[in-house]
């Protein structure tokens, strides 16, 4: 049974369990006169979003708003699913998000050309979200889901471009995605607060992810609710930590282009690079070789390694043009 744990005032997080991993994504529960979800993951998570739901014993006739921070699958790959079985939800989205939820045509083939057989199991079904229940939610628009609750949606691209981060008036908090990054709060259990950037293709831009995160930083906000996954209210520790692995992926990015332009080549010689100074990082904060995080770790800094790839080759041919 998925038991949600309370992270603030009316403020609840379900783990999705996503690929079949404790404390990867996660779905936030906003209680209010309106209820609202944040994050649906993908499809195969459904059941233990239903479970957190009935746990909290919310009825989804009652779900008013499901919001999705952008389009990556494992953040909206089930809002499709999600809203067919709360049927009074609205999805809230960003504008250059829209279509691809209202049409998953080109989420389905793209998902497909990268897990290839692993697709079913991973995020089918993606179901189209009927327009007509789409509210596109532009720079500081506001929505107010109580008397004591107002939130607030920001553009913050970065990690893509049809990113928004969304703040809570009632905690002072904000809920992040993607745009500045991932918190490995599994190494809590060795003492140590973690996070990098996420770096994944093909709309990563440094520069406007670094923007994003001192506009988020500007805001003065008390907590970061990250999608994977968990609350940090370390808002400056978050901010350091970003600005230093950054600039450190993009460099060790441009370092192996140098000297290797085959990008699938390049992509896993920049992995292999990253992941060895992490691993010297953490080894040196205490956390064991054998910790379960660098499963995950492995997975996240070879996709982040085509993103840098794809970004800095994209910048090299627009200087050539």
């Amino acid at each position: 049974m998925t038991i949600p744990k309370q992270v603030g005032e009316q403020l609840y997080l379900i783990d999705d369990y996503d690929l079949n991993r404790l404390g990867r994504t996660g779905t936030y529960v906003l209680l209010g006169e309106y209820i609202t979800l944040i994050e649906t993951c993908a499809s195969p998570s459904v059941p233990h979003i239903e479970q957190g739901l009935s746990a909290l014993g919310i009825n989804k006739n009652d779900i008013a708003y499901i919001i999705v921070t952008h389009v990556h699958l494992d953040h909206a790959g089930a809002a499709g699913l999600m809203i067919e079985r709360c049927p009074n939800a609205k999805l809230l989205v960003h504008p250059r998000g829209a279509r691809h939820l209202i049409d998953p045509t080109k989420l389905i083939a793209g998902a497909k050309a990268v897990y290839g057989d692993q697709f079913d199991a991973l995020f089918s079904p993606i179901l189209p979200v009927p327009s007509d229940r789409v509210i596109t939610m532009e720079n500081h628009a506001t929505l107010r889901i109580s008397p004591k609750r107002l939130l607030t949606f920001y553009d913050t691209p970065g990690h893509a471009n049809h990113h928004i981060s969304i703040h809570d008036s009632l905690t002072n908090g904000i809920f992040t995605g993607d745009t500045i990054g991932i918190y490995y709060s599994e190494l809590m259990d060795c003492g140590v607060e973690f996070y990098l950037p996420s770096t994944s293709p093909t709309q990563f831009n440094p520069e406007a992810m670094l923007q994003s995160l001192h506009r988020i930083h500007k805001l003065g906000v008390h907590h970061i609710y990250f999608s994977h996954f968990g609350v940090s209210s370390h808002v400056r520790g978050v901010c350091r930590q970003i600005e230093t692995w950054l600039p450190h992926f993009v460099e060790t990015g441009k370092d192996v282009l140098r000297n290797e332009p085959n990008p699938e080549r390049a992509a896993n010689k920049i992995s292999a690079k990253l992941l060895t100074d992490i691993r010297t990082y953490l080894t040196a904060q205490g956390v064991p070789a054998s910790h379960t995080v660098y499963e995950i770790l492995q997975l996240d800094i070879n996709v982040c390694a085509m993103g840098i790839v794809h970004y800095l080759l994209t910048a090299e041919a627009t200087e050539k043009a």
